[in-house]
């Protein structure tokens, strides 16, 4: 199964408010939503992600939950994104129905081959750039992390950027062998930046096949 490029990371303040804005982003031509909402109980989390499965099926957008690989099970969302203290990716396999996808977020070289080895259908990367509102994050890769940790693997797997990436990191970011990308921030303040994200992503892949064909 291929990875979208392009993945929103659902924001809000409130569940109503992460609904409202998958709906806008699902909208504006966004192919896959990750649903994250933190601090949540699982009740809670269980009803905000069906309805944002009843959501996404209805633009056949595809749906990742954060973390809680049974609800996504349960809701036959399209995956799972787990963080390094999540559940291991080998345990929720097994789980899980056999088309879902599972991606593993990792911050250096070493939590890439860790993953990797797991099983995981794509890796997130990051952060790219340290958010302002965020503290004790993992350190900035910026686009020389990026090449390093891309050349180092010379993998297969499918790797997604993300960390406060903007319109015009894409063309950078995709140079350095990073297949796809990861935003929150930027679409979330105006969902019209998914159209430009879009044909940013698919000029590198056009570019892509150009290469491949000659």
């Amino acid at each position: 199964m291929t990875i979208p490029k392009l993945h929103y990371i659902s924001q809000g303040n409130s569940p109503k408010e992460h609904l409202e804005n998958i709906q806008k982003a699902c909208t504006a031509g966004v192919e896959l939503v990750q649903l994250r909402l933190i601090n949540s109980s699982e009740k809670k989390f269980l009803k905000l992600a069906n309805e944002a499965r009843e959501i996404t099926a209805h633009f056949q957008t595809r749906l990742i939950i954060n973390d809680h690989y049974k609800i996504a099970k349960e809701i036959k969302a399209d995956g799972v994104q787990l963080g390094k203290t999540d559940t291991c990716p080998i345990i929720a396999r097994k789980h899980l129905y056999t088309w879902q996808l599972i991606g593993g977020t990792v911050n250096t070289l070493k939590d890439c081959e860790k993953v990797i080895s797991k099983d995981v259908d794509y890796i997130s990367l990051g952060p790219f750039r340290q958010a302002a509102t965020k503290e004790n994050c993992n350190t900035a890769l910026g686009l020389n992390g990026y090449t390093l940790i891309t050349e180092a693997l010379n993998t297969e797997t499918p790797i997604i950027g993300f960390g406060s990436i903007t319109t015009e990191d894409v063309t950078n970011i995709l140079e350095t062998g990073i297949s796809g990308i990861a935003v929150s921030d930027e679409i979330t303040n105006n969902f019209n930046t998914i159209k430009t994200f879009n044909q940013l992503l698919k000029a590198s892949s056009t570019e892509e096949q150009r290469y491949t064909f000659e």
